[in-house]
């Protein structure tokens, strides 16, 4: 059985922790590899590593990084169907949906050539008799990044091409349950002429990451998970005096008005709902239905649910895969169960899905709720799988006041007509990223990802303009220069004329 390893100083590093973790085919439920889970020492070597490569790499040119990062976006470019197989035959995701997740990752790659440009300073000449200020950023030293199963390859990229940009060097644990992208990721960072321990990954459990939060010389963290683990990696991060951005959860609203196109509106619920089998934090997870959209709408959603091909990711005809692992399926199925016994309308249930020929896969059909109310299970919680939930209400103000209730605040989406109702919109809800007939308003690559309330822990959003100062801080430099013709003591205060 194959072993994915770690990335350390460059090159493959065998695991010697003697801990390992089962990597699925969720097509199958097959076991088909194994990943090897780092201990503290180990994520100490990484570390240590990317230490030392930050003596050289910190002060690099610009030149010399952007020089590695054009010629790393042309190595992506090239080997994306390779990367996307990867991420297809782990998470199980279709493969025109890993193909996506690729191109998005490459946007920030992209920016991250673009570095010299967001890293410039300011100046203020003359603030006082031939005395000037001026105001720079420098990197961090050594970051590390915590990335999640859904997207094995563009949250990491999220990452660590902007973090590598800035001057910084960086250590990367990506989820055990799909590892094989990040390590290729790494391979052709190595490729492209990243030098030795610039970019590591390690493989890994809570051991891993309880070392990464420890250790003394990691500067920062990126996360990106459930909120529940955002919430405990910024608790525990900054109580170790370390920089922290922590990505939450999610329960994403679309608010339909009366005189939405209902076309248009149900195309997007189906996308947004139930594409990659709904294990993402943009997901949108709750429709509120206006006054007597209701019905046509979810009559439009239904039929077009009805219709979805569901199966292999590597199957062309697949529009929608498998979930990750038979724990994550059984729980999302759960919530249909519950729903249908708090009082909910169970409109379609995919509780019960299989696939021929591929039983054992963690296979569940899509899912939509009708009449589901905020006391509900399925409501309240973030199933992160393909269930749809419908919530009636009668006026834009109960929707909006049902929306800005809710925990969570990471996206959210409003379908109609009216420019005053959807500026009015983009004003009153609270979330971070919104939508206006967009279902998945995820930001291209230079302006930035990230939520309010329970959906981010930090103060910063990721990549973008957040990503550069995330991973930078500023200084300021008061300079005096004197004209030869000075000389003289003065014991005096220094004056502003």
């Amino acid at each position: 059985m194959k072993t994915i390893s770690h990335w350390i100083g460059g090159k493959p590093v065998e695991g010697v922790s003697g801990n390992f973790g089962p990597v699925y085919n969720p097509a199958t439920g097959a076991q088909e590899k194994q990943v090897a889970f780092a201990s503290a020492d180990e994520v100490d070597a990484a570390v240590r590593a990317a230490k030392e490569a930050f003596r050289t790499w910190g002060s690099s040119s610009l030149t010399k990084r952007t020089s590695v990062l054009f010629k790393y976006r042309e190595l992506l470019d090239a080997h994306r169907e390779e990367i996307a197989q990867l991420i297809t035959a782990e998470h199980g995701k279709v493969h025109s949906d890993a193909l996506g997740e690729v191109a998005r990752g490459l946007e920030i790659v992209e920016l991250a050539c673009g570095i010299p440009e967001k890293l410039k300073g300011e100046l203020s000449t003359q603030v006082s008799t031939r005395v000037d200020v001026s105001s720079i950023r420098q990197s961090l030293g050594v970051v590390a990044g915590i990335t999640p199963f859904n997207f094995p390859a563009m949250v990491p990229m999220w990452m660590f091409p902007l973090a590598i940009a800035c001057g910084n060097t960086f250590v990367l644990k990506p989820s055990e349950k799909v590892p094989s992208a990040a390590f290729k990721l790494a391979e052709l960072a190595a490729e492209a002429g990243l030098p030795d321990g610039v970019l590591n990954v390690v493989n890994g459990d809570k051991v891993a990451v309880d070392a990464i939060l420890a250790h003394p010389d990691v500067a920062a963290v990126s996360f990106v998970g459930s909120t529940p683990i955002a919430r405990y990696i910024h608790t525990t991060g900054t109580a170790n005096g370390k920089r922290v951005q922590a990505l939450g959860g999610a329960k994403n609203h679309m608010l339909v008005l009366p005189d939405a196109d209902l076309d248009l509106a149900a195309d997007s619920a189906i996308n947004a709902a139930y594409g990659s089998a709904g294990e993402r934090c943009m997901a949108i997870s709750v429709v509120v239905a206006v006054g007597e959209t209701a019905d046509p709408l979810i009559g439009k959603i239904k039929e077009r649910a009805d219709k979805l091909r569901i199966g292999p990711g590597d199957d062309p005809a697949s529009e929608m895969g498998p979930l990750i692992t038979k724990v994550h399926r059984d729980k999302v199925a759960s919530y249909v169960t519950g729903a249908a016994a708090q009082g909910a309308d169970v409109v379609i249930d995919g509780s019960g899905y299989t696939v021929e020929g591929y039983e054992d896969g963690h296979w569940m059909g899509v899912s939509l709720l009708d009449h589901v109310t905020p006391e509900m299970d399925a409501y309240r919680d973030e199933i992160f799988g393909p269930v749809l939930s419908v919530v009636r209400v009668e006026t834009y103000d109960e929707a909006i006041a049902l929306m800005n209730n809710s925990p969570w605040g990471n996206g959210t989406a409003i379908f109609t007509r009216d420019g005053g109702a959807a500026r009015r919109f983009q004003m009153e809800v609270e979330a971070g990223m919104v939508g206006v007939n967009v279902p998945i308003p995820v930001p291209v690559g230079y302006h930035s990802f990230g939520g309010w309330k329970d959906s981010l822990f930090g103060d910063h959003h990721i990549y973008g303009n957040d990503g550069v100062h995330f991973y930078t801080r500023g200084k300021v430099v008061t300079t005096r220069w004197p004209d030869p013709s000075d000389g003289g003591i003065n014991l005096g205060f220094p004056s502003n004329h």
